[in-house]
This record gives C-alpha cells, structure tokens and sequence, in this order.
C-alpha cells in the first residue's frame, strides 16, 4: 500500500471518488458500530466500496459495513463512511484516517463523528448519547508521526479545541428543541480489541474520562490537522467493566444501538443542516 500520508495517495483516491460522478460534499459522517443506519436516508446517493477506492484499508468488524456513501441529507451534500477501521485490525493510525483526508480533498469543511462507547462517568446509563467535548488520545499512537507535508497541514497542530464550540452549541440547540437532553464529557480513545478491566476503569475516570472506546481519536486529531470543524457524538452502549459487575459483549453494544436508533437519527437529521 502506497504511504497514506502522502499527498498523491490522497489526490488518487479523491479523483477515483469524483470519476463516479460525485458531487464535492461539504460535510463528512464517520458511523460507529450499529449506528450505519443514517445511510438509509442519503438521496441521489452513490455507494463506493472502500476496496474499490485507491489506498483504502477494508472494514473487517461486524456493523461495519464497508461502502462510501456519497449524496444528499436535509439539502447538504454528505460523503458517508459506512463502516469504519480501527487499529485493533493491525492498521496504523495515519491509514485509520486516510479517510478524513481524502475527505478534506474532496471539500469537506465539517465532520461528524460517531462511536459507540462505554459508560465511565457512573452517572450515565446504557442508551444515553454523550457529546464530546474533549478526548484522551491513549491509544500510544498519533496519526501525524513522521515527516509532515505542510499542503496537509502544519507540524505542531492546536488542539485546543479538538470538538468545536460551535457544533457543540449547535447540538444542545437541537436537542433541546426535541425536549432531549445531551450527555457531555471526556471520550478516552484506547486501542483495543479486548474491553477494559475493572482496574483500567477506574484509571480512566481518575484522568477525567466520561466514556471510553477503540475508535475517533485519530480521525478527530487529522480532521484538525487539515482545518476540518469536528463534532463527536458517543453512544453509550454499556457501562463500562466493573460498574454493573457483568461481563462485557459486542452484541449488548449492537442491541444498544438499535434501541436509540430513532433519536439519533432524529438529532442527526436536524444537526446536519446547522454544519
């Protein structure tokens, strides 16, 4: 596979993207586990398998479908990853994120994140949505390791506001127009695949993690690299090992997801046009 932080590498899975005759979308959606439900609603939509674009890595995780999707919601163009990847499949962090790149080639300016995630904070409860308002990077690795191209951005990004104040506002706007109430907090990305122990929970809610998952950290940190607004929203499909003292499964994270299908998409469709 050709260097995924290479500029090239970017622009040949773009011009691959474009030859199917898609429009430049303004915003991008990356959908966590159970969550690829959005999909259903894109109009005038094209679907492009991930192993048909240049450079891209393939989805091997169940609901994770595989496809992106590019086409209308609520009269925004949209490109919709379908599935994403994650490091715990053997990929590195920059190919993780290639995607958000070529995004960003393609003229995306927003970018919504969702995962699925455990509950740390003990005040949350299965089925709740958390708005990320700051993430741990304790995954090890960070995607802009190694030589920096300044076309994608600069060596020492900012990351002082690594979800953006405004799409923050924007969603508790939402919300509270639906008679809904947002969880906030700390999304602590770790790399997985096994869940944490009871120990390492507790480890994470002594460092301020409100919920915790296997994904988002390195895609949200190359979305600001390349000067992309980012919006993160957590579903929390179970609480965390050792609050419940019961043992820890994907398909609970699933069952999860399916529960609160209806209002995520109903807050997601009212959000994207305020991106």
């Amino acid at each position: 596979m050709t260097n995924t932080t290479s500029l090239g590498a970017i622009q040949q899975a773009a011009e691959y993207i474009r030859s199917k005759g898609a429009e430049a979308p303004e915003i991008g959606l990356i959908l966590g586990s159970g969550l690829g439900i959005l999909a259903d609603l894109i109009q005038d939509g094209i679907s492009i398998p991930y192993q048909d674009i240049p450079h891209f890595p393939v989805s091997t995780v169940e609901g994770h479908e595989g496809e992106l999707l590019i086409g209308t919601i609520e009269g925004r163009k949209v490109v919709m990853m379908k599935g994403r990847f994650h490091m715990y499949e053997g990929y590195g962090p920059e190919t993780t994120a290639f995607p958000v790149r070529v995004m960003k080639e393609l003229g995306v300016t927003s970018l919504l994140v969702t995962n699925a995630a455990g509950g740390v904070n003990t005040d949350f409860s299965a089925g709740d949505l958390m708005l990320l308002t700051d993430h741990l990077n304790l995954t090890g690795r960070n995607p802009l390791m190694g030589p920096n191209d300044p076309a994608l951005g600069v060596r020492f990004p900012d990351m002082s506001e690594p979800y953006s104040r405004r799409l923050i506002a924007a969603a508790r706007e939402t919300a509270k127009a639906q008679n809904f109430t947002f969880k906030e907090g700390v999304y602590a990305g770790l790399l997985g695949p096994c869940y944490e122990t009871p120990a390492e929970i507790v480890m994470l809610r002594r460092l301020g993690a409100d919920a915790v998952g296997m994904s988002t950290v390195s895609e949200t940190i190359v979305a600001r690299h390349a000067g992309i607004e980012v919006l993160g929203i957590s579903c929390i499909t179970n609480m965390a090992a050792g609050i419940l003292d019961q043992p820890l499964s994907h398909n609970e994270v699933m069952e999860t997801a399916e529960r609160v299908r209806e209002r995520f998409l109903s807050l997601v469709l009212a959000l994207i046009p305020k991106m």
